[in-house]
């Protein structure tokens, strides 16, 4: 299973997001940067099993602006039969 870690205190808001995804999961193809490329990503571009791991969310100043990927990670779980699923730490 892969496992890949996102760390909030170095992730300022959704762009930077969405730059460190296309490094973890090594994706050289386009990507969109969107919720729905997010969505392609999880339900068929990468490897699966795969975990993500969101550290430190909580404590950031607007977490709010991650809720749509949050949404879009968690039905991707349910989409995958759980191959891929989501951690909050």
């Amino acid at each position: 299973m892969k496992m890949v870690s996102f760390d909030f205190h170095t992730i300022a808001n959704v762009d930077e997001f969405y730059r460190q995804f296309v490094v973890k999961f090594a994706i050289e193809m386009q990507f969109g940067a969107n919720l729905d490329a997010l969505w392609d990503a999880l339900t068929g571009m990468i490897d699966l099993p795969a975990r993500i791991t969101l550290r430190h969310l909580a404590e950031h100043k607007d977490a709010a602006q991650f809720d749509a990927i949050i949404a879009v990670m968690r039905e991707a779980e349910e989409e995958t039969a759980g191959n891929f699923s989501l951690r909050l730490r």
